[in-house]
């Protein structure tokens, strides 16, 4: 008999329970090679993530494992928080330590009023210009792809908002100003462009040298494990439950209507703005849903009958 392949062995392994992986992504490597990671590791090839990471960056990548992948789409990510340091005294072609120097200038002559002072520029809603390198699509192409192409790309500004941008300490050395920032925004904004548009405001140019993500919506690095720690013990850091009550707000329903939720069918309005979980009387996570005028519409049931 011959022996059996990994991809054999793999298949006869228990596929894991569903549920959420919060990793604290390294450096170096892209969201696919963490999710490619967490796949060995759970033995499974359901996994998908939700807010995805420079390679650059590092933190909070939150992953979806089975049918918790079907919550991605709808988690309320919309806010997130970094730790950054940005260099004052060169542009790159990237906005950030990965691209290539196009302009030098000397930033010592840069007072810490006039940093503080474009800082607070950049607070609050702003439009801001995406990356030329970023994922936004141009005619419906990415626009990294199209620069890497040789193209020359010009995004249109887009509102954003940031929150807080703080300056925790400034490191000036021979030919550069290093700003130790902590910036809380809308998700949408690049905080590399946030970067080159300080810099540039301060004539001097800025680019994006560290990165690491310390909160994704209700996510944050104290639930997070490295990539070497799941695969030494492979396990989820919230279960469905665990994840849809702690993501959105909760509706508790009794038996019959889990029953009409499991089939798919509309309840009663609940009177909750937005999507909602819906839990059956021991506390299970059945489905998302959504008042509308006409009733609860369910946006994505977990628990099928």
């Amino acid at each position: 008999m011959p022996r059996p392949t990994p991809s054999h062995r793999r298949a006869s392994r228990p596929a894991p329970p569903p549920g959420l992986l919060i990793v604290d992504k390294p450096s170096g490597m892209t969201s696919h090679d963490v999710v490619a990671r967490a796949r060995r590791a759970m033995g499974t090839r359901k996994v998908g993530h939700a807010g995805t990471l420079d390679p650059m960056a590092t933190g909070v990548l939150v992953l979806g494992i089975e049918r918790a992948t079907k919550l991605l789409g709808h988690l309320a990510l919309d806010r997130k928080t970094y730790l950054a340091t940005i260099r004052l005294g060169a542009s790159t072609t990237t906005d950030d330590a990965e691209g290539e120097v196009v302009a030098r200038a000397d930033p010592s002559a840069v007072a810490d009023a006039d940093i503080e002072a474009g800082i607070a520029a950049l607070t609050g809603d702003i439009q801001q210009v995406p990356s030329a390198v970023s994922a936004v699509k141009v005619e419906g192409r990415r626009a990294y792809a199209r620069v890497r192409a040789g193209e020359e790309v010009e995004l249109p500004p887009r509102p954003v908002t940031v929150y807080r941008f703080d300056l925790l300490a400034t490191r000036r050395q021979q030919d550069a100003v290093d700003l130790d920032v902590v910036i809380d925004c809308s998700s949408g904004t690049y905080v590399r462009a946030l970067a080159r548009d300080l810099g540039g405001a301060l004539g001097v140019g800025g680019h994006l040298v560290a990165l690491r993500r310390t909160t994704v919506g209700p996510f944050t690095l104290a639930a997070a494990r490295t990539l070497d720690d799941v695969e030494r013990e492979p396990a989820l850091s919230l279960s469905l439950d665990e994840a849809v009550a702690a993501a959105f707000p909760r509706r508790d329903v009794d038996a019959g209507e889990a029953v009409a939720v499991r089939h798919g069918r509309w309840l009663p309005t609940a009177g909750i703005p937005g999507t909602y979980g819906v839990f059956d009387p021991e506390g299970h996570a059945l489905a998302l849903a959504a008042d509308t005028r006409e009733g609860a519409r369910p946006v994505v049931v977990l628990t099928p009958a």
